[in-house]
C-alpha cells in the first residue's frame, strides 16, 4: 500500500511505499535519499504537502526535528559517520527541484572529500574558504 496525500498525488513524496520508510510519526517521515550524496543519505519529509519550511506549522517542524533525532541515531547505529550536514534548498532560487518540503541528513565521513571545512558554504565555492581571507 502507498501513502498518498490528497493535496497532491502526483508529488513523489506525496507517494510513498511503506516498505521506503525508516521512521515515521503522524506528521512526517524519513526514507532514504534516492539519489544520495553519500552512504546513508536521509530525508525528513512532512505528510502534508507543503513547498517551504516557513509554510510548516510548529507542530509540523517539532515532528521532523524528533524524526532528524530518530534518523540520526539510526544512521549512528547502521554506519558510525563521523558528522552530518542538515539542510534544506527552500525555493527554486535555493536549489530546491521537489516542490515538497524535505530535510537533507547528510552523514559525513572522515576522509571523504579532500577539505570539509566550510561545509555548507560550498555552495558559492568562491565563498566557501573563508578562513584563507585576508
Amino acid at each position: 500500500m502507498v501513502r498518498k496525500a490528497p493535496e497532491n498525488s502526483n508529488c513523489v513524496f506525496c507517494s510513498i511505499a511503506p516498505d521506503q520508510i525508516l521512521v515515521e510519526g503522524p506528521l512526517a517521515l524519513a526514507k532514504r535519499d534516492g539519489h544520495p550524496v553519500s552512504k546513508g543519505h536521509t530525508l525528513i519529509i512532512p505528510r502534508r504537502h507543503v513547498a517551504s519550511f516557513f509554510e510548516t506549522t510548529e507542530e509540523e517542524r517539532l515532528a521532523m526535528l524528533k524524526l532528524l533525532d530518530e534518523a540520526k541515531a539510526l544512521l549512528d547505529r547502521e554506519h558510525q559517520p563521523d558528522g552530518y550536514n542538515i539542510g534544506i534548498n527552500n525555493g527554486p532560487a535555493a536549489g530546491q527541484t521537489v516542490m515538497h518540503l524535505h530535510i537533507h541528513l547528510i552523514p559525513r565521513y572522515a576522509g571523504d572529500t579532500a577539505d570539509a571545512r566550510g561545509g555548507v558554504r560550498w555552495i558559492f565555492p568562491d565563498k566557501a574558504a573563508y578562513w584563507k581571507e585576508k
